[in-house]
């Protein structure tokens, strides 16, 4: 289900390709995901900031933004390596998602906080969002160019749910797509 959304997406043009610069460790030979990064906080200088946050002071963090990095697994450092990926055009989606959250945001139906995060999103402007990374497990990229990648998390995870559903019964999409439930 996920590489089917992916090839829709791909089809009506949702999808852009772009260099990202990500921790490589030559000595584990791979790309580093962000729990196997640690290194000083670039916000609070915490010295055990992990690379996707820092559980002191909170901020998010770029792994690549970490200063004396390390890789968790054997202690070597990591260096910054550009390597092509593919991003969901957030900007060119940004207008038919305000048309649709006019109604959940009008009527309440989300929570104060889910609210004010979609608003401030907007209002900065969407960004255009990796959904590919450089590991060997995960659900497959298929699409020539990108075969050695996998979805995200962020972008595979949810779709899990729909995946799993599909598990149990050939009818999930009468689940998922019932717009009055």
């Amino acid at each position: 289900i996920a590489q089917d959304i992916f090839q829709r997406l791909l089809a009506r043009g949702f999808l852009l390709q772009d260099t990202l610069e990500q921790l490589r460790c030559e000595s584990c030979g791979r790309y580093l995901a962000d729990r196997f990064v640690e290194g000083t906080c670039p916000f609070c200088a915490y010295p055990e900031a992990r690379g996707d946050q820092c559980d002191k002071c909170g901020k998010l963090i770029n792994a690549v933004e970490l200063k004396n990095p390390q890789c968790k697994l054997c202690r070597g450092t990591p260096v910054v390596t550009p390597t092509e990926h593919l991003f969901l055009d957030l900007p060119k989606l940004e207008g038919r998602l305000e048309a649709w959250l006019e109604r959940p945001l009008a009527a309440g139906d989300w929570t104060a906080n889910a609210r004010h995060i979609t608003r401030s999103w907007l209002r900065d402007g969407l960004k255009p969002r990796c959904i590919t990374r450089d590991l060997t497990w995960g659900t497959p990229v298929p699409l020539d160019g990108f075969r050695d990648k996998v979805f995200y998390v962020w972008f595979d995870a949810p779709i899990g749910y729909l995946s799993i559903t599909a598990n149990y019964t050939d009818q999930w999409e009468r689940w998922w797509k019932n717009p009055q439930q």
